[in-house]
């Protein structure tokens, strides 16, 4: 088997990649697969260090004002280093991150962990550093202040903080979790169509519940508290997409199953799905990391909340919205 050939075996989709994954990024992350597969080591054991690699960054993050540093030290290198360092941390976690993925459809381990874990990695990376980007405005913000007119007091710095906390808090939660939790759903649900149930990771929370209703007694209290999340993250991902819920019910009174769907369903939901992969793929990782970078660069990384807040959450809207529109038109069809 060539590369190009057991690299391709390892991708859930080429739809559903965006170019730079699937021309750079997921190519790389197969050769680290590969690796990680000589050595024995499982998808859940890469998913872990991507989580503590991309927490770690927060770290060089807060330190990275390269414009104060400038003021202090005379020199630009001290913060911008460190601006460098968070940068490669964050990349390196997102390629683990990646990797993980193909390893398990490599070697065959895939398991509901895995699939948990692999969910919920890049909140734990974007926790730390949001909480961290906050106090490193609350130390540095003279450009904030200076362009905005706004005397440099204790007072006025402690109000700027307690705003800039709040949008934060809105960028964090609303903006990339819910953000990202909604591009990964209709990820899968696209899937469903194109593979069916086998080909896709698509939960529902009724049945997530299920799965916790019938741990053992004596389960592991973590893999008893990811379950739990997970339950909260499928839900509002139903909550979320209400017309699309309403086309499975559809499908399911049509056809008995979701999985015995007529192949006219199919092809009239890839038809309309399809597009919006493109738009959705916005909502992933890469071109947020981006803009995160750009403005922790430009020594304003207040702006990347804004951003996610109003930029990210327009697009978010308007595929949301798109979505519900076809998955409405389908279901009345039925």
């Amino acid at each position: 088997m060539s590369i190009k050939e057991g690299y391709l075996k390892t991708l859930k989709s080429t739809e559903t990649e965006d170019w730079l994954d699937f021309h750079v990024i997921r190519p790389f992350c197969y050769l680290c697969a590969v690796v990680f597969a000589k050595l024995d080591f499982h998808p859940n054991t890469v998913t872990i260090m991507s989580i503590f690699i991309g927490a770690a960054s927060a770290w060089f993050f807060m330190q990275g004002s390269f414009y104060y540093s400038f003021q202090e030290t005379g020199s630009i290198w001290p913060g911008l280093i460190y601006n460098i360092i968070a940068i490669v941390l964050l990349m390196w976690a997102d390629i683990l991150d990646c990797t993980d993925g193909q390893l398990a459809r490599m070697t065959g381990k895939k398991s509901r962990m895995g699939r948990i874990l692999d969910g919920v990695a890049g909140f734990f990376w974007f926790g730390p550093i949001y909480v961290l980007l906050v106090y490193r405005f609350y130390l540095h913000h003279s450009i904030e202040f200076s362009f905005l007119g706004i005397p440099d007091t204790e007072q006025n710095t402690l109000i700027a903080t307690g705003i800039v906390t709040v949008l934060g808090l809105i960028s964090g939660f609303w903006g990339m979790a819910g953000q990202q939790r909604l591009a990964d759903y209709y990820i899968q649900v696209h899937l469903f169509f194109l593979k069916g149930e086998k080909g896709s990771e698509l939960d529902n929370s009724e049945r997530q519940q299920e799965i916790y209703d019938n741990m053992p007694e004596d389960a592991n209290f973590v893999e008893r508290l990811f379950q739990k999340s997970y339950i909260g993250y499928t839900k509002k991902q139903e909550n979320r997409t209400p017309q699309f819920q309403n086309l499975m019910k559809k499908i399911k009174e049509n056809f008995g199953s979701t999985d015995n769907v007529s192949a006219d369903v199919r092809n009239a939901f890839h038809k309309e799905s399809l597009p919006l992969m493109k738009w959705n793929g916005l909502l992933t990782f890469n071109f947020r990391e981006f803009w995160l970078f750009l403005f922790c660069l430009l020594d304003v990384p207040v702006c990347h909340f804004l951003f996610e807040i109003i930029i990210m959450g327009l697009l978010c809207y308007y595929i949301n919205r798109r979505h519900e529109k076809f998955c409405k038109k389908i279901a009345d069809e039925l």
